[in-house]
């Protein structure tokens, strides 16, 4: 992992973050139905999370490399702060629910807000290009691990204050007021990181050589200029795997062993925890592999047969055969993540970087956002269903993104002449 004062700061960023995420994820819910929200309510503001971080990164993120990553970045943790103290200091549901909207409130305990686009290009700036791939895979590797250890102390930390005389909505609060000073601390953090973050000027080839591109260029469509078609076809096909993954996410997946196997809640976690465990190791072994045959390549290769390894989970007659080659997909699942990421930013202009992965990256949650409704239906037709159409649809994914774009590689895979 580069050792760069920015880089630390920025991964310091993402750990503190993630963190923080985790254990809000475990608590949330129960302390809006604590405090005596019904059902619905809770699940508006929880929507309104969503949907207002929605809007809040396309803001924020196709900006930035104008306004400024740093400025941008500490907003973010402005806002991750302020959301914070709003529900733990008030039971009011007209401000909670502009809190929910206007905040970084991560109800899910996966990345939210405007930080991993943002983030991602400033890595590009401080990372040298060969690097740049083994940079996101520890990144996205640190994060995982964060948000794990964050889910797993958020019910320690809350039964521990219990035990030691606090009221459950008490308990939760404190919980609240911790997210609410995480977002302190990613002021700080960013607030020590260095303008080589920033994006650099985009340059355009002309008979006399380079030149900077001005106000007189081509015109901006949400922060994107010259790399605009690029980023809409990747947006497209990445809306395409988010929405196919989202046909199987865990919750249907613990059902889904629970229901087929009669295994109880603990032995599904285990379960989970060890897939989750081998796909943030899977993405360590991306880079080395992206060096040696180039990003699409290894997107593609080590997709793929994940995805046929899906498709035969449900096949499988036991228990141990069917963990067994989960496990295994799991293995290889996620080695497209860091790839994915570090050729977003790599084949768009320096400053378009901010905006290409936050436009991407809410591709993939609208995407997502999709398919949950559907998985439903999926699975009253056949248990197995899912796993079929998650796994198809994911290799059409895989076919279509190589066709799209084998030819178009990152600068540092193109010889020099």
């Amino acid at each position: 992992m580069p050792s760069t004062r920015d880089t630390t700061l920025l991964v310091a960023a993402r750990i503190t973050r993630l963190f923080a995420y985790g254990f809000l994820s475990v608590i949330l819910a129960l302390y809006l139905t604590e405090i005596g929200f019904s059902e619905a309510a809770t699940g508006l503001l929880l929507t309104l999370t969503l949907a207002g971080d929605a809007v809040v990164s396309l803001w924020l993120t196709t900006t930035a490399d104008r306004f400024g990553r740093r400025r941008t970045l500490v907003v973010g943790g402005a806002l991750m702060a302020a959301g914070g103290a709003v529900f733990a200091l008030t039971t009011d549901l007209t401000l909670l629910a502009v809190a929910a909207t206007l905040g970084v409130i991560s109800p899910t305990g996966k990345e939210i807000g405007p930080f991993l686009s943002i983030e991602q290009a400033a890595l590009t700036e401080v990372v040298a290009p060969g690097r740049r791939t083994h940079a996101f895979a520890w990144y996205h590797f640190a994060g995982s691990l964060a948000a794990a250890a964050g889910a797993l102390a958020g019910g320690v930390i809350a039964e521990a204050l219990r035990g030691a005389g606090f009221s459950t909505v008490e308990a939760y609060r404190v919980l609240l007021i911790a997210y609410a000073v995480a977002g302190a601390v990613l002021v700080a953090l960013f607030l020590g990181v260095s303008p080589a973050v920033e994006a650099a000027p985009a340059k355009v080839r002309g008979s006399e050589g380079p030149k900077v591109r001005g106000a007189g260029g081509l015109g901006r469509s949400f922060g994107l200029h010259r790399s605009r078609s690029i980023v809409m076809r990747l947006s497209g096909l990445f809306a395409l795997d988010a929405f196919a993954g989202a046909f199987l996410v865990q919750s249907v997946l613990a059902y889904w062993f629970h229901v087929r196997f009669g295994i109880a809640e603990a032995a599904i976690g285990a379960i989970l925890f060890g897939a989750n465990l081998l796909a943030g190791l899977s993405a360590l072994v991306a880079a080395r592999l992206a060096a040696r045959i180039g990003l699409v390549k290894t997107m593609v290769v080590t997709h793929l047969p994940s995805n046929v390894l899906l498709c035969l989970v449900p096949l499988m007659p036991t228990l141990g055969l069917a963990v067994a080659v989960l496990l295994v997909r799991f293995s290889i699942s996620q080695m497209d993540v860091p790839t994915r990421q570090s050729y977003t930013v790599a084949v768009v202009a320096p400053d378009e970087r901010s905006a290409a992965a936050g436009i991407t990256t809410i591709a993939r949650s609208v995407g997502a956002a999709m398919a949950p409704a559907l998985s439903g239906v999926v699975m009253a037709t056949s248990l197995a269903a899912p796993f079929f159409v998650s796994g198809g649809l994911k290799i059409v994914y895989d076919l279509l993104l190589y066709r799209s774009f084998r030819g178009l590689r990152p600068p540092e895979e193109i010889p020099p002449s």
